[in-house]
């Protein structure tokens, strides 16, 4: 099972690269920076596809848009979210 950091990590590369973001690199994207908004600026679009991005990439299933707000936060509330998934 990997750490955190590198859980984080991965997370990074794959939002930058599922999405399709440019002039943004993994290293750009702080750990506390907010997702949306005035973050990294992800849409209710971006949303969608991070979610089939993340089932696909680590079996976790997000349940609904409720789950959704609670854990696209930040990056580390999605690899908090993701670590606790791939437990059970």
């Amino acid at each position: 099972m990997e750490d955190k950091k590198a859980l984080a990590e991965r997370l990074k590369k794959l939002i930058v690269e599922s999405l399709g973001i440019e002039d943004v690199t993994p290293d750009d994207i702080k750990d506390d920076d907010p997702l949306f908004g005035d973050g990294l600026g992800l849409d209710s679009i971006d949303a969608l596809e991070l979610v089939v991005a993340l089932e696909k990439e680590f079996g976790i299933v997000i349940a609904d848009e409720e789950v959704g707000k609670k854990i696209f936060v930040s990056i580390n509330t999605l690899a908090d979210f993701v670590a606790k998934e791939r437990k059970m």
